[in-house]
């Protein structure tokens, strides 16, 4: 699908250039070892387990809580704080623990060479819908543009994301594809904005889900490699 008029790739983030859920694992390991020894009375009442279903339940209160995962982990941390009479501004520092956990990935290994030899060939960026801090973990200065949903105030699927990083690019979405594993939220989205949808199947699943069976991919890759191998 070698097409000269791609003039911009951009990539998602989270399972599309390393594996989030053992970094999630880590990053929640790590909060609640710091709650035991700073806020023992709340970690004594609430296991990652409990904290995750009354996060499940957090969510539905407030329509922000659905991409701005930061704050939805924030607002849990202060209202069971408050519950136990723990100093709320605690949560910041929870939230500092959880963070730099949160960025302490394992990039997946064709990730930097591969982005190196895109960037020669076409403007690079990304769209997240998490809240991994790219200079923390070293990628920014690969990406020209990068947006997260926390921030930008909506999340992929919604068009508006994908149309604000390709004005961020000057260019129009029918000259920038869009990198992702997820294929509703990653491929549909961008093919919905007028732009080229590819689907990272690093793991060579089968789209076998009946929601997904309407989704065409524009191509699908295994590794940024072979998004290089289209330019």
């Amino acid at each position: 699908m070698s097409s000269p008029k791609i003039k911009a790739v951009l990539f998602d983030l989270d399972d599309t250039l390393w594996p989030v859920a053992p970094v999630i694992q880590y990053a929640e390991a790590s909060l609640y070892q710091w709650m035991m020894f700073n806020t023992p009375e709340v970690a004594q009442h609430y296991s990652i387990d409990r904290m995750r279903s009354y996060r499940e339940k957090l969510v539905k209160t407030n329509p922000r809580f659905q991409y701005d995962l930061w704050s939805l982990r924030h607002a849990l941390l202060s209202k069971l704080f408050l519950e136990f009479k723990v100093d709320v501004t605690k949560a910041d520092e929870a939230m500092a623990v959880f963070a730099d956990a949160r960025n302490k990935v394992s990039l997946y290994d064709d990730v930097v060479p591969g982005l190196q030899a895109l960037s020669k060939r076409v403007e690079l960026g990304s769209i997240s819908n998490g809240f991994a801090d790219l200079h923390v973990i070293g990628l920014a200065p690969h990406f020209k543009v990068s947006l997260a949903a926390h921030k930008f105030g909506c999340p992929k699927p919604d068009p508006r994301i994908f149309s604000a990083a390709c004005n961020a690019l000057d260019l129009p979405p029918e000259q920038v594809m869009y990198v992702g594993d997820d294929l509703l939220l990653d491929v549909e989205g961008a093919q919905r904005a007028g732009m080229q949808g590819v689907w990272m199947n690093r793991h060579q699943v089968a789209q076998d889900k009946p929601h997904h069976a309407h989704i065409k991919p524009d191509a699908v890759v295994a590794s940024v490699h072979d998004v290089l191998a289209m330019f």
